[in-house]
Formats: structure tokens, sequence, C-alpha cells
């Protein structure tokens, strides 16, 4: 099996957004607060060849400026992330304009992924067309993303009204996108990672493998948490995937270290 890894850059500062964007939804983007530079070298320090990075910051300079620092850190720019509401008619327009900058700019920097997320949750609960709106806008952001080059996953997430398992499967029923499983997520909301990869193998070309401590809630190392990530990887193997495998830890006290032990941990479970 073909695999190769890679490691998300989010883990080195706070999450936060554009804030630009609480005013014009065309610049609602994801952005981790660091020094993407130190991100980059520690990055490839801990043995990783690919990464990825949130909208935000792939936008924050000029494509052909990231892909030097990243050909310099001897990295390959994997993926980036974005997140939307995509349920709204009247704001997804504005979503979908920036998917379409954002996908421009990726291509140009060396990607040849996209990471999708979204689906809101209403006040006043999920409204019976939600999740066909949700597929259809899926389906559109998935063409923007095609025309630049790039291969298009939706990535089930929590806060979103795609969490169980349940739900996962009816998504992808009602869009032509790939799945992107982050085990964390979907293991946090009551699926079984490993059984859903099995599930989906034929629609997964990126995945995100995290860990997970349910009590008190926290995100961990791929050696660490309540998670049996090596599982997922059992599953990845009895279905042949192929591809990028990107470990994932939203914050760590020294993000280097928590890098450098899911790298241990895929090399011990990938030989």
């Amino acid at each position: 099996m073909a695999v190769r890894l890679a490691y998300h850059a989010n883990c080195w500062g706070p999450l936060g957004g554009n804030a630009v964007g609480v005013t014009s939804i065309t610049q609602l983007t994801y952005r981790t607060f660091a020094d993407m530079d130190l991100a980059f070298a520690d990055i490839a320090r801990a043995g990783y060849e690919g990464v990825e990075i949130f909208d935000g910051n792939l936008l924050e300079e000029a494509p052909t400026v990231l892909r030097g620092k990243l050909a310099d850190a001897g990295l390959e720019l994997v993926s980036t992330y974005s997140g939307a509401n995509f349920i709204f008619p009247d704001i997804l327009p504005e979503e979908l304009a920036r998917i379409e900058r954002v996908a421009a700019a990726a291509a140009e920097a060396g990607a040849s992924h996209y990471v999708i997320g979204g689906g809101a949750k209403r006040t006043g609960g999920i409204l019976e067309d939600d999740f066909k709106r949700l597929g259809e806008a899926l389906d559109r952001a998935g063409e923007i993303a095609g025309r630049a080059g790039l291969r298009a996953h939706y990535h089930p997430h929590l806060s979103t009204i795609v969490e169980g398992p349940s739900e996962v499967t009816r998504i992808f029923g009602l869009t032509s996108l790939d799945f992107c499983p982050d085990t964390a997520h979907l293991a946090a909301a009551g699926g079984d990672p490993a059984a859903q990869v099995r599930e989906f193998a034929g629609r997964i070309g990126l995945v995100h493998l995290k860990g997970l401590q349910r009590e008190p809630f926290g995100f961990t190392p791929l050696d660490a948490g309540d998670l049996d990530n090596g599982a997922v990887i059992r599953a990845l193997k009895d279905t042949n995937y192929s591809g990028w495998v990107m470990a994932e830890l939203d914050s760590w006290p020294d993000p280097f270290e928590g890098a450098a032990r899911s790298h241990a941990f895929l090399k011990r479970h990938f030989a």
C-alpha cells in the first residue's frame, strides 16, 4: 500500500477566523494564529512529507511564496480546509465565491486536495430540506475544486448537522464528494471510524487521523487516548487504501512533541 504521511499545521497556535467575515461572509475563513514557518519546520523535522493548512493561512500570502517556503522546509502542500454554512440560499453565492478563490490559490501553491466541512445547525433545529441543500452545495463546491484541479472531500465534523453515523451515511447519499474521515470527530459523535472506513472505502482519498480522550474531552496524539486508531489503519490496509494519511492535533503543549509521537505511531502501524 502506497501511503504518504502528512500533518495539519493547526496545532501551533489558537484557532480563529477572519473577523471581517462577521459582516462579509465571503471573507469568513479559518485561521491558525501562529508562525507557519515554525510549524512547517517542526512538521518536517518530525518526519512528515506533507501538510494541510486552513484557508485563511493559505490566503495570507502569494501562492508562489507559500510554495517556496514549503519547498525550503521539504514539505508538499497536500490540502487546504474550508468550512461554510451551505444551507442558507441567500449567502451560498458568497460562500462559493470564497471556495473558488481558495481553490485557485491552493492549486497554485501545489495542493492536490480540498477538504470541506460544514452544514449549519439552525437555532430552531434541522429543517427537512437542510441535508438536501447541503448535498447540493457540496456538489457545487466540488465542481469548483475540480475545475482548479483539486480533489474535493467532505469532512463530517462536530457542531454541524453531520455528526453521527446515520447522518454521515445520509449525506453521502446526497453528494458526490469523497469522504474525508476524521477519526476523532466520528468517534466522539458515536461512530465506529474503522467500520465507517470500510463502509465508504471506495470514496476515501484522504484521511484525517486524530486521538480522542473522552473524559475529560480532548484530542490527543495518536498513541494516547481512548480511540483505537490502530483498528482504523487495519481497515485502511484491508481496503487497499493508497494516498495521504493526515495526522492532526488541534492543540498540544508541545506541538512538535505531539507531531513526533503521532509520526512514530503511524510508522509502526504502516510498517
